[in-house]
């Protein structure tokens, strides 16, 4: 029996966690199955905070371990360590996991080599055990363990991605951004702020995220929008929460940020069309003006660098680069046509 107290990876206090769809009862029966679950899905979508609020409600321990390319398999079964009397075997999380019965978390698992993660594979097969070659042992998984995986697709390659013999040894769960009314009941109640800015926020990220492979990685994530609604419950202009907590860190790009900036001022200030006055309408049509402008500007994309007033359509006979970016833009805004002249 082992020695570690096991107190320490417990999950004291419930996270909050608002479901969007059967994932809750589709862990529940892999875990009774001892199966081991990959996570899927874009950065800041809830994937850790969902593995978290399973270990609570199965009352288990959770080991998280933050992958990184620098990560070897001693970094993850243990080591040989010096001290005062000599050398002394230390477990490494994924050992101290199979002993206690935790569940073993490792989170962005891609980013470890593969020559690394392969050493998972033991334990995520019918032995369920664990080879200390260096220690001459072998670790018999506890009944209660678990291994957990997640990762961004997003972000693979060649050269970041499993190989299919680890893949498949994992039942795969699909994560994404939520629908609308729940991202926004999720900011409000994470963020410390009331349901319209919270709704305003969800709108600024939606239309961040249709961006992705426009100019931008990825879009605006749930857990941003937490940042800056809880810099906004403290006091924080809203402009200014915006600009630290979704502008500044989701791009370096000067242009880029100047649309998002535009953007993110458009969606504050939007009000009813019936409530909106003469010089509200000139100052969003001046925003727009902006914001299309500054999508041609994309270095990326060798765009012109021609200004468009987003209440005229657009010409067809210009590149079809700025059609491509004029409806990304249009989708962006959620109200820029683009159309053939007649």
């Amino acid at each position: 029996m082992s020695d570690i107290n096991s107190d320490q990876y417990q999950i004291k206090e419930e996270p909050y966690y608002r479901s969007v769809g059967n994932e809750v009862e589709m862990y529940q029966a892999a875990y009774d199955a001892r199966m081991p679950v990959m996570l899927k899905g874009p950065t800041g979508c809830g994937k850790s905070r969902f593995v978290e609020y399973m270990a609570y409600k199965l009352n288990k321990p959770l080991i998280t371990v933050a992958c990184n390319e620098d990560m070897t398999a001693s970094d993850l079964v243990g080591r040989f360590l010096l001290d005062i009397n000599g050398t002394k075997w230390q477990d490494g999380p994924l050992t101290v996991a199979a002993r206690i019965g935790a569940i073993c978390y490792l989170d962005e698992v891609v980013e470890a080599r593969q020559d690394t993660t392969v050493v998972i594979h033991p334990l995520t097969d019918h032995r369920r055990e664990l080879p200390l070659e260096k220690k001459g042992e072998l670790v018999k998984a506890h009944p209660d363990f678990q291994i957990v995986i997640s990762y961004n697709p997003g972000y693979q390659s060649l050269m970041k991605d499993l190989k299919q013999s680890t893949k498949q040894r994992f039942g795969g769960m699909d994560f994404d951004y939520p629908e609308t009314e729940i991202e926004t009941e999720i900011v409000q109640h994470e963020g410390g702020v009331d349901a319209d800015t919270a709704g305003k926020l969800v709108q600024i990220a939606q239309r961040s995220r249709n961006l992705k492979g426009h100019g931008l990685d990825e879009g605006m994530s749930t857990r941003l929008l937490v940042y800056a609604a809880q810099l906004v419950s403290k006091g924080i202009d809203p402009m200014s929460a915006c600009q630290m907590a979704l502008v500044t860190p989701l791009t370096d790009d000067p242009d880029m940020r100047d649309t998002l900036s535009a953007a993110v001022h458009l969606f504050l200030m939007r009000v009813g069309r019936r409530e909106r006055t003469g010089a509200q309408t000139k100052q969003r049509a001046q925003l727009m003006t902006h914001v299309v402008y500054r999508f041609e500007r994309v270095p990326s994309q060798g765009l012109s660098t021609r200004a468009v007033n987003p209440f005229q359509s657009a010409h067809t006979d210009w590149y079809p680069s700025v059609l491509a970016v004029c409806s990304a833009a249009s989708a962006y805004l959620g109200g820029i046509c683009v159309r053939r002249e007649p």
